[in-house]
């Protein structure tokens, strides 16, 4: 859950920390007092992209922290293990990102460096938002699947069909490519021949081009490397070399050693840094060696280092890109003598990989036509206490003559608002009003299911009114039962039944408008004012008694 949250210079905000508690919060405030700033903090946090005109005005830069406690981490730190990033401590997240006006961004994530994309995968898994455009996403199928398979627990089947599927597509576009080749002419067929017989002579792995272009730069500069080591090797055991010095010295140091034992160790370190030389001078001696290629070998390897320059720039400019390009021409050559019988191989293939697809498909349409009926019952109910009483509701099971990515079926939800006209799908029926009550139901039926902590949702309950916003407020209480849920909400019947309860205002009563965000929670005359506001009139007592009664409910 989301413990505490601070912003600091983000659009007319200055600054506010703020602490959080579990169940159901509301943010309340006029149209324009800037609600959309707690919004906009949750999102950078949540790994949203932003540019810098979120910077307050006159600010150097904005910043937004929050901390998050998990009761079980270990789903949280085995992500962050994934990201290489510091784990939880004592199940603490702590999220940090701010955006200096002159400097490049920065993201830390339990006090580490992260990047965006860091962050992004970190909010999926964490915060989920639910804004005025997600009752439009139910007129897409992809929506509504994903809603029916959530529900279903159908990710394992999904998965397991998707696996045969992504083999059977593959060999599908094998065959396509397959069909589309056409038999080689001799000339071309020897021209393969040729260019593969070059690429095999290169012995295509990490090491030996990794050779080939060291011993190249040795037979570049072969006169100079072999001058180089023959000096080293000379100024080390030469007639006049540091070798011969220093066994001089060493013969002194025995001397001192016979009048002085205590110099023995001194004597000793001496005699092995005269080995060590004589060995340096001796690897130097065979290194100058090493750089002396004979005219025959100096030749292949320019034609080898040739060939292979060649390629790479004719291939994709690394060794990946090569190997790939010498398997197509191997695989190329091998089908010419058979291109038929290859067809007929893949073919084989393709019916085997089609076969297994469609059980898995069957699995899954099975697993989906169940959990249809019951979603559809449970959701209608839902939907009856949002203000249809005789509404029907349906999901309906669509099968595809094809398989498609997610199966060989669709999914269509079907609604009537109004007892005696037929269920058609929700596009054709739903206003915008209708459709936000139908997302909310079949959110409190999936709540339960949806393992994301923290919920925002913002202004869901537009176009809905009266008793039927105090059924939304419950709804809303009855997600907050299992997940943290934060509302943004115009309604006094919502507001009244949250846990907690923010106030954003805006002043402008100076040069400069300021905004605020306050918990009122805890001051029943300064809640009762903000639901007295947003019933028409914090001053008139109508409104005051109608605030305190939606209190005491």
């Amino acid at each position: 859950m989301l413990q505490s949250l601070r912003i600091k210079n983000l659009a007319l905000l200055e600054e506010v920390a703020l602490d959080f508690e579990a169940g159901f919060t509301v943010v309340t405030g006029e149209t324009g007092a800037g609600k959309s700033i707690l919004l906009g903090a949750l999102s950078l946090l949540a790994g949203e992209r932003a540019d810098k005109t979120l910077i307050r005005q006159g600010a150097s830069s904005c910043e937004v922290e929050a901390s998050l406690y998990f009761e079980d981490p270990s789903r949280t730190n085995a992500l962050l293990a994934e990201l290489d990033l510091p784990s939880c401590e004592d199940g603490i997240l702590i999220l940090k990102r701010s955006l200096p006006r002159d400097k490049a961004p920065k993201i830390t994530v339990n006090g580490g460096l992260a990047t965006l994309a860091a962050l992004q995968r970190l909010g999926e898994a964490w915060i989920d938002f639910h804004g005025p455009s997600e009752p439009r996403r139910l007129l897409k199928e992809s929506c509504q699947l994903d809603l029916l398979d959530l529900y279903g627990r159908a990710g394992d089947a999904l998965a397991a069909y998707t696996v045969k599927y992504r083999v059977w597509r593959d060999l599908l576009a094998e065959r396509e490519r397959i069909a589309r080749e056409t038999k080689l002419s001799p000339d071309q067929i020897k021209f393969l021949e040729n260019q593969l017989a070059r690429l095999d002579a290169l012995d295509l792995t990490d090491e030996a081009i990794e050779t080939l272009e060291r011993d190249f730069q040795r037979l570049s500069k072969a006169q100079e490397l072999t001058g180089l080591a023959s000096t080293l090797a000379n100024g080390l055991t030469g007639e006049d070399g540091a070798t011969g010095r220093v066994a001089g010295l060493v013969r002194e140091a025995r001397q001192l050693e016979n009048l002085d034992p205590a110099s023995k160790a001194l004597a000793d370190r001496l005699a092995a840094a005269s080995i060590e030389l004589a060995d340096l001078g001796a690897e130097f001696e065979s290194l100058g060696g090493q750089f002396y290629f004979d005219p025959e070998q100096a030749e292949q390897l320019q034609a080898n280092m040739n060939t292979w320059l060649e390629v790479k720039r004719k291939h994709g400019g690394d060794l990946q890109a090569v190997v790939e390009a010498r398997d197509d021409m191997r695989r190329r050559l091998e089908i010419q003598g058979d291109i038929e019988g290859t067809l007929i191989r893949v073919e084989k293939q393709i019916a085997d990989a089609e076969r297994a697809a469609r059980k898995e498909a069957t699995v899954l349409r099975t697993l989906r036509e169940k959990s249809s009926r019951e979603l559809a019952k449970i959701a209608a109910a839902s939907i009856a206490q949002l203000g249809f009483k005789k509404a029907d509701f349906q999901i309906r099971i669509v099968p595809l003559e094809q398989l498609g990515p997610a199966g060989d079926c669709g999914v269509e939800f079907l609604f009537s608002p109004n007892v005696g006209e037929p269920a058609l799908p929700l596009n054709r029926v739903a206003s915008s009003g209708e459709l936000a009550r139908v997302m909310l139901a079949l959110k409190t039926v999936l709540a339960d299911l949806d393992d994301v902590p923290v919920l925002v949702f913002d202004e869901v309950d537009a176009n809905v009114g009266g008793e039927i916003g105090r059924v939304v407020g419950e709804k809303m209480a009855g997600i907050a039962k299992s997940h943290q849920v934060l509302c943004i909400t115009h309604l006094p019947q919502v507001a009244a039944q949250g846990d907690s309860h923010l106030v954003v205002e805006k002043d402008q009563s100076t040069d400069r408008a300021i905004v605020t965000i306050s918990p009122i929670q805890a001051n029943r005359k300064a809640r009762v004012g903000e639901l007295a506001r947003m019933l028409g009139d914090r001053t008139a007592k109508s409104a005051i008694a109608h605030a305190e009664e939606l209190l005491a409910k």
